[in-house]
């Protein structure tokens, strides 16, 4: 279907339900905005959940790579410090 068809059935359908029953077609239209918005509501929700769930775990990761990079510096320190006994033994 073309769009002018579709959006001269759309017309037609419109216009015969506000011919035969306006207030049927507003109710009809205002509990389909309801339904909407009903949805939107628990989508927003959901998103602010799962946005709330990902702020924690990236917290939770930034904390750990933190650590991790602390543990890495101490142990680097470490090597280099028996690098250093061993040059000082073979020097001996």
């Amino acid at each position: 279907m073309s769009r002018l068809c579709i959006a001269e059935c759309s017309a037609l359908y419109w216009r015969s339900m506000n011919e035969n029953n306006p207030k049927s077609a507003v109710e009809l239209e205002l509990k389909r905005l309801e339904k909407r918005l009903e949805d939107l509501i628990v989508t927003v929700t959901q998103v602010k959940e799962e946005n709330r769930a990902l702020r924690q775990r990236q917290e939770t990761l930034t904390s750990e790579r933190a650590s991790l990079l602390q543990k890495n510096e101490q142990v680097r320190a470490r090597v280099e410090a028996m690098i250093g006994r061993l040059k000082s033994m073979e020097q001996a």
